[in-house]
């Protein structure tokens, strides 16, 4: 059996299958192949929902080409016998497989832990749910939007003068993918170990909820429900959105005397000391007066000047930056969280980076998001079938490429 080049990062000679859809599933198998993982994306024919969502590119859509990078696609029809054949080589290679398949269409796949393990004793099987592998709401189709609102995120986000909103960004989502991937770091620690794999649930619901764990631990202590706050912390004040002379904004925080000393300085303005703003009890009972004052002061200055003068006084500020200006910002150009790729049919594309930054064994993003079934003929020939097998399996639907009438 032809061997993938070796990648060279930490999890080099890892085989992950990945048969998730959208987010979490998908993305921790991601974050796997950064860090150097051959990771093999198996989808129907009608592929990944996300090949279906959001911008879209000459057929390719914005959403799987944010989370798909660092992986080979290979596209199998699992309801027909030759296809799950090829399922079977492939997972007797595999290290990891990661789903998000609800029963009954799980077992019916033969994707369930103990399927899987009839091909790869093994194996480490990570499922993802919305809500959790068992109890009363077992089975239920679930979203990050859903478990904002379980786990009491939406309750708590938003101005308190409106009514709560949903956090935008898929932020539930994306501590998912990361614990998908530091679950199976922790499994493979114990496999080596051991030689024994095992099985790994993950839900939206629960790293919510581990997520959530301060505003919990007030409730839990002493029955306290955090009040939503809009850009404003509970404990300290002032910290908000300030708009500048410009019209562009600053996000300004002080969570120390020290730090509001540092704002009154660069501001040169002498709030600190005034007994009303002295404390951060004082502070937060006067957050109004204190929020309209610097309010004032910051149109007086642009907002790049009024930044640079505040950084310069050891203050805690960002500018609100839009997509754009993310994009072009040189500490995140310098940290190489945008890179770029040769795409099959794009071309160069530029795509977010490695998030961890190993110094002896780095990650790194090698192969571009897949167009789909692109590499089924060169992943179905490194399991052994010759190219007359590969060819009557795509003719007959149990197998897809680029192209190909079904993929």
């Amino acid at each position: 059996m032809t061997q993938p080049a070796a990648s060279g990062g930490p999890l080099a000679g890892v085989r992950v299958l990945d048969l998730s859809t959208m987010l979490a599933g998908p993305y921790g198998a991601t974050l796997l192949g950064d860090l150097g993982a051959d990771v093999v994306k198996i989808e129907s024919h009608y592929g990944d929902e996300s090949r279906h969502l959001g911008a879209e590119k000459r057929g390719e859509r914005a959403p799987f080409l944010a989370l798909n990078r660092n992986k080979r696609a290979i596209v199998l029809d699992l309801a027909k016998p030759a296809a799950r054949d090829a399922f079977a080589r492939l997972a007797a290679t595999a290290d990891v497989l990661v789903t998000n398949v609800r029963e009954p269409a799980l077992s019916r796949l033969g994707l369930d832990y103990a399927s899987v393990c009839r091909h790869r004793p093994d194996v480490i099987w990570v499922g993802v749910t919305a809500f959790g592998a068992d109890g009363p709401y077992a089975g239920r189709p679930g979203i990050d939007f859903l478990a904002q609102a379980y786990a009491g995120l939406i309750a708590g986000n938003g101005d308190p003068s409106a009514p709560a909103v949903r956090v935008t960004a898929p932020l539930v989502d994306v501590m998912t993918s990361m614990c998908v991937a530091t679950g199976v770091l922790a499994a493979l620690r114990v496999r080596d170990t051991t030689g024994k794999g095992q099985r790994i649930d993950l839900s939206l619901l629960d790293v919510l909820t581990h997520a959530q764990a301060t505003v919990l631990q007030s409730w839990l202590l002493v029955g306290e429900v955090v009040p939503r706050t809009g850009n404003r912390s509970h404990f300290f004040a002032p910290s908000g959105v300030y708009a500048c002379g410009d019209g562009r904004s600053l996000c300004i925080t002080c969570p120390s005397s020290k730090f509001f000393r540092n704002l009154c300085r660069a501001l040169d303005v002498g709030w600190d000391g005034e007994p009303r703003f002295a404390r951060t009890e004082d502070r937060l009972r006067n957050q109004d007066e204190l929020d309209r004052l610097i309010g004032e002061r910051c149109k007086e200055f642009s907002r790049d000047d009024l930044l640079a003068r505040i950084l310069e006084a050891d203050v805690l500020a960002a500018p609100v930056n839009e997509v754009p200006d993310v994009v072009r910002d040189p500490q995140i150009r310098h940290n190489d969280m945008i890179v770029t790729t040769e795409h099959a049919t794009l071309g160069p594309l530029a795509v977010t980076g490695v998030p961890i930054k190993l110094h002896d064994t780095p990650g790194s993003v090698r192969r571009a998001p897949p167009v789909l079934g692109e590499h089924t003929r060169e992943l179905l020939a490194e399991l052994g079938y010759s190219a007359d097998e590969i060819a009557r399996m795509i003719g007959e639907g149990s197998a897809g490429e680029p192209g190909s009438s079904q993929a």
